[in-house]
């Protein structure tokens, strides 16, 4: 099924105890899409960037089969770059720049082609341009969507509109108690979900990730990594992942989700390991499946 992408394309320079790199290929659109292109294709991408995009990285992305009509290029502007050192631990990161450049006045446009996508997946873009997005098509079967803690202390009316017209939420742990002033993850999700959303996911980093809907919870296990170098966009990896299962399978069934779930961690887990988009960049399905089993095995006991 068609899968719609939008959000931010970036170079990002990041910092780790690992090793360092600069002016990377990155952005939410770039991981959610290149994850969710090992599922279903085209995946189609509503973005910008500035007239100092290099050739290279377009050709990358299209050949991930990745289509870039809604892709817009501002010639006399500069591409979003942000950039970031984390701790040892890599839960913690501070953010040394942001220069949103381009980004700024992002208006996103929706080519005719786009806009009976079946499945959509929404950066952590400003909540008023994720419902201007959704306003443009024609009743998308699934609304995946993003936000970030600078959207819930800064837009929280509109991003409360916002929730309201999306069918599943992707957020982190303390983005999630931070949006819904409560401790406790179980209690959190359930009140996310009194909001609009049908399905919240959140996510714990190397604490994995937990699904809940008013039916459902489901606890996914992160994998065990013995080499990580960088944690930069393993969330939207999962969510690429996530997406890209449903969109290929086009089951919104309880146990299909918890699959989606397992393959979007399984995404996130190939992320890490590498700077940049370089741990999803020559993946093959069967590394992908084999990771997903040695997920079902590192979770599987005999309950007898």
């Amino acid at each position: 099924m068609s899968l719609l992408v939008v959000g931010s394309v970036a170079f990002d320079s990041v910092d780790t105890p690992f090793g360092n790199v600069k002016d990377a290929l990155g952005g939410s659109a770039v991981y959610i899409s290149v994850a969710a292109s090992y599922f279903t294709a085209p995946v189609r991408l509503v973005a910008v960037v500035g007239g100092d995009f290099p050739r290279y990285h377009m050709q990358f992305l299209e050949d991930r089969k990745v289509d870039l009509d809604g892709l817009q290029v501002v010639r006399e502007g500069k591409t979003f770059r942000w950039g970031g050192r984390y701790h040892y631990d890599l839960n913690t990161r501070d953010s040394l720049y942001t220069d949103l450049n381009v980004f700024e006045q992002f208006n996103p446009i929706i080519p005719n082609g786009f806009k009976r996508s079946s499945y959509v997946c929404l950066g952590n873009i400003d909540p008023v341009l994720q419902r201007q997005v959704l306003d443009r098509l024609s009743k998308p079967r699934l609304v995946v969507g993003d936000t970030m803690n600078y959207w819930i202390e800064n837009r929280p009316k509109e991003l409360a509109e916002t929730l309201k017209v999306m069918d599943v939420l992707v957020v982190n742990d303390s983005e999630a108690r931070l949006l819904a002033h409560e401790p406790n993850l179980m209690k959190a999700a359930k009140r996310i979900i009194a909001m609009g959303p049908k399905i919240v996911i959140v996510k714990k980093g190397e604490h994995g990730a937990l699904l809940v809907t008013e039916e459902t919870i489901f606890s996914a296990p992160a994998y065990p990594l013995e080499n990580i170098h960088d944690p930069t966009g393993a969330g939207d990896a999962f969510a690429g992942g996530f997406v890209g299962w449903l969109a290929r399978t086009d089951d919104l069934s309880p146990d299909n989700l918890k699959r989606a779930v397992i393959y979007g961690s399984t995404l996130a887990s190939f992320c890490v390991e590498k700077f940049s988009v370089d741990g999803l960049r020559d993946l093959t399905y069967l590394q992908i499946q084999d990771r997903y089993r040695s997920f079902m095995q590192i979770s599987r006991f005999d309950e007898r």
